[in-house]
């Protein structure tokens, strides 16, 4: 039985998966901290624990993410983009524009049935178009990242922020505070101002439907719902948005073992 691995190294979070010739086997997601080499040997060692296997039984490993080239018993690495996209069109087969909302980067691509990738735009440099945003507020708030999505949706009275930085976002954020304000009212008030970053770069694009939203931010459900209202468009949405790319760098290293025609 082939065993692979696809390990996706982010700049804030690490996550694997290990497929077999009958699917999907396990997955694991932990900080990356600032050592890349040893979060993919943590992927990897958990992944192998899971299944009862050794080092020696994986067939191929594909390695993808911010600290791809870090993993040092990668057989191969690819782009998120890539892996992104392949993993994408296994779980939502019809999606043909998709929106990855990473820690440093948001991504924006088009592609066919087929999940190869026609084209792409990246946000800047600037955090406030990404999800680390989401994090920095949520240490203002005192409150942990997988929290504030559903408290936004509470949000009675949408605060708006003047602000798409989030160096200044935090500033504003601080003084909001001072003012009182509801942290449901602010966080709802921030998924606004993101989902219309994101938005933009999702016009610049052009789309064509149907759209799905993976990444690390597609677990925020207020992030979603914010984007979803202001494109007054339904978004797909996996169970498990945020283990696309390495489900997707797991999918090439299987697909690879296969004998070519």
């Amino acid at each position: 039985m082939a065993f692979v691995l696809g390990i996706d190294i982010g700049s804030a979070s690490s996550k694997g998966v290990s497929l077999g010739n009958r699917g999907r086997l396990g997955s694991f997601e932990c900080p990356s901290g600032g050592d890349f080499r040893l979060a993919a040997e943590k992927m990897r060692d958990e992944l192998l624990s899971q299944m009862g296997k050794t080092a020696q039984s994986v067939d191929r490993t594909v390695a993808t993410g911010y600290g791809s080239k870090r993993v040092p018993f990668a057989d191969e690495v690819k782009s998120d983009i890539l892996c992104h996209a392949k993993g994408v069109s296994s779980l939502l087969p019809s999606a043909r524009t998709v929106i990855d909302v990473g820690d440093l980067y948001t991504k924006v691509f088009r592609m066919d049935h087929q999940g190869n990738v026609h084209n792409f735009l990246l946000s800047g440099k600037c955090a406030g178009g990404s999800g680390r945003i989401l994090q920095v507020i949520a240490k203002v708030l005192q409150m942990k990242v997988e929290e504030i999505g559903e408290l936004s949706l509470t949000s009675k009275k949408r605060v708006d922020f003047n602000t798409g930085c989030a160096v200044f976002a935090e500033s504003e954020a601080i003084t909001r505070i001072s003012d009182e304000v509801r942290k449901e009212d602010l966080l709802a008030g921030l998924h606004r101002a993101l989902a219309a970053q994101i938005n933009s770069l999702v016009e610049r694009m052009g789309v064509e439907p149907e759209v799905a939203m993976v990444g690390g931010g597609a677990r925020d459900v207020g992030l979603v719902r914010a984007l979803q209202e202001l494109r007054n468009q339904e978004l797909l949405v996996p169970p498990e948005p945020h283990l696309t790319a390495a489900l997707g760098a797991a999918l090439i290293a299987m697909e690879s073992l296969k004998p070519s025609e």
